[in-house]
């Protein structure tokens, strides 16, 4: 039960399909979540982990709090315009198709294992994308509003942000950030 736009191998797609898919998928998406989406493609886990308790405590924590029927429909999707990395539901978990502990050593393998590109790069990757989201008129809510605290937070040296109220109440995230050839290596996981 892939997501949207996953695939079985990164494949690097245009911004628009990529943006339109998403949309199609989230349709109360902002562009604060296509935003996440391309960052969390680009620039991996937010952070890299070196607590893997506490790590493990939170995802034992989420998962107990959680249910079924909070959740989306899938195991895996792709993250942003290059397919680099995926989203792995916690569903995954809950249904069996992969164990906490597998997810958790792919999430801290994922998060430590390359160096994370700069801010400045991300940060010109994003001016990129946002001229074909401009061009792509697609009036999204709050969407001035969304660029400018955007911008706002990469000029403070920073590139991480949260998902939209609308998309946190909408889709319930739950999920962890998993290098695509890292998942892969895990084999047959029936996704």
């Amino acid at each position: 039960m892939m997501g949207f736009l996953a695939t079985s191998s990164a494949q690097e797609m245009t911004v628009e399909d990529f943006v339109n898919g998403l949309l199609d998928q989230y349709p109360k998406a902002r562009l604060l979540d296509i935003y996440k989406s391309c960052f969390q493609d680009y620039m991996g886990a937010e952070h890299l982990v070196g607590d893997t308790a506490s790590v493990r405590a939170y995802l034992e924590r989420e998962l107990e709090q959680i249910s079924l029927e909070d959740l989306m429909p899938w195991y895996c999707e792709s993250c942003g315009v290059n397919g680099n990395y995926v989203r792995v539901s916690l569903r995954a978990v809950i249904e069996g198709k992969i164990s906490t502990q597998q997810l958790l050593e792919a999430f801290i393998a994922s998060a430590n294992s390359s160096e994370r590109p700069s801010v400045e790069s991300w940060t010109e990757r994003w001016h990129e994308i946002i001229v074909t989201i401009d061009r792509m008129d697609l009036s999204l809510p709050c969407y001035e509003q969304d660029k400018r605290f955007i911008e706002e937070v990469l000029a403070s040296g920073q590139y991480a942000i949260s998902h939209s109220p609308e998309y946190r109440e909408a889709y319930a995230p739950h999920y962890r950030i998993v290098k695509r050839d890292i998942l892969e290596k895990l084999g047959e996981l029936n996704f």
